[in-house]
């Protein structure tokens, strides 16, 4: 967790809202996870960069992880890596987390609520990224 000159995070999946980009590069953490045992871990690395003429905090995180049988689980909360940003026009700030699944596959989507300066209250994307470990049977596509 850093915040940094701008540079683009290569093989990222971005999304780009007011002027502000979230770029995630996933990573299945193969030596930390179980199969056997349906114990699957990720981590994610995010950047977001703001290249909009205006100060942003960001606020709360809201997370959609999805596994391969649908099932949905919502993270809600303050922050991310118990920080609250603050990037001025030309500022990035990176983290990285992660997630475990109960399948060898899924997705993560969110969103981030930011503040501007001016005490507004918007909303910037998450791209929607996929989870895949490469293990167990993988969907056959027609």
């Amino acid at each position: 967790m850093s915040v940094a000159s701008p540079s683009s995070m290569p093989d990222a999946y971005s999304e780009t809202t007011r002027g502000i980009t979230v770029s995630v590069q996933p990573v299945y953490l193969e030596h930390q996870s179980e199969p056997d045992a349906g114990r699957y871990l990720w981590a994610y690395q995010v950047r977001i960069e703001n290249h909009s003429d205006a100060v942003a905090q960001l606020l709360t995180r809201h997370w959609r992880i999805i596994d391969a049988r649908g099932q949905a689980h919502d993270v809600i909360g303050d922050g991310v890596v118990g920080e609250q940003p603050v990037l001025k026009p030309g500022e990035a700030f990176e983290y990285t987390s992660g997630t475990p699944l109960t399948t060898s596959s899924g997705f993560m989507s969110g969103s981030f609520r930011m503040i501007s300066e001016a005490g507004e209250m918007f909303d910037i994307s998450v791209p929607a990224f996929s989870l895949d470990s490469c293990e167990g049977p993988q969907p056959f596509i027609h």
